[in-house]
């Protein structure tokens, strides 16, 4: 296969858009994607100072990196979930990856905060998932607002972003699709939240790590066996097979034509917020947040 662009010899082909690439013009072709998918979006801007929430993973680092080559004020997040083994070597990788390429970091220590990940699942009547992934944003959130940066940014691909519109509309949960898309706007004390990778899949963004040399953390969570994200990746992946391009259609019709009916249904019908009684963030609980009630339990012994 020829690249579409130059006519070398392609290294990456993408049935979705019916075109091989060979590595440098990949790499233009994935910058593309993404300064369409900020500025389709109106994500931010130059001026903006963008927090990148960096996992380690590829999607992550693929991102800032990203970013950062085309101009953009960025600064990385990690949040050091505190997991024996996993933890110290994701962290190992983002601090690498932000060494070798001159990228500001900031690192929270769960372990510090009172909230290591290994614990909360001690203590835990639900799997632990849900609250890790509460005790992440809760920190993305409070970062960004408190180091004063306008949007913070997310490595969710498309694959991540069809997998929870399918997990979302076969619950027909209308609070969580009043909200789904690659920018959801900063108010009532949460930031500005941004997924600048959204128009590509987690097979492109791979790609782009491998040409790109990107060291990333790849060994799953210990904690994540049976996933329920896993099973409606794989259905949507052989829907993809199939129907190339159907997952960005998918996507897009819903952005331009689901998104705004359930908004207007949650303004209509949702719960109010009030801050928190012990960190003062946003709740809808009326007393304390789901991370404040994760710590009150682990301080005292009981189950949350």
């Amino acid at each position: 296969m020829k690249c579409k662009i130059c006519k070398a010899t392609a290294v990456v082909a993408l049935k979705s858009h019916n075109a091989g690439f060979c590595a440098a013009c990949y790499k233009e072709f994935f910058a593309r994607q993404v300064a369409r998918g900020i500025e389709g979006q109106k994500l931010f801007s130059r001026s903006d100072r963008v927090l990148v929430a960096l996992s380690g993973g590829k999607d992550s680092l693929a991102l800032m990196l990203e970013l950062s080559r085309q101009g953009y004020d960025v600064t990385g997040l990690h949040i050091d979930l505190g997991i024996p083994g996993s933890s110290v070597a994701a962290r190992g990788v983002v601090e690498r990856f932000c060494a070798v390429h001159g990228l500001r970091l900031m690192v929270r220590d769960m372990t510090a905060e009172g909230l290591p990940i290994p614990l909360v699942k001690q203590r835990l009547n639900r799997p632990v998932c849900s609250a890790c992934g509460k005790i992440k944003r809760h920190f993305f959130n409070k970062v960004a607002l408190e180091e004063g940066f306008d949007a913070l940014a997310t490595g969710h691909n498309l694959d991540d972003e069809v997998a929870r519109l399918f997990s979302n509309t076969l619950r027909w949960d209308t609070a969580y699709l009043s909200d789904q898309g690659p920018l959801l706007d900063g108010e009532q004390g949460f930031a500005r939240k941004v997924k600048p990778l959204w128009r590509l899949t987690e097979f492109e963004t791979a790609n782009y790590a491998f040409l790109m040399g990107i060291e990333h953390h790849y060994a799953p969570c210990p904690y994540s066996p049976g996933a329920s994200f896993t099973t409606l990746k794989g259905l949507m992946q052989r829907l993809e097979a199939a129907m190339p391009g159907r997952k960005l259609d998918f996507y897009q019709g819903f952005l331009k034509r689901g998104r705004p009916v359930f908004a207007r249904r949650e303004t209509e019908e949702g719960q109010p917020l009030a801050p928190c009684t012990d960190c003062g963030y946003p709740t809808s609980s009326g007393d304390l947040c789901g991370v404040c009630r994760i710590r009150e339990a682990l301080r005292d012994g009981s189950s949350a």
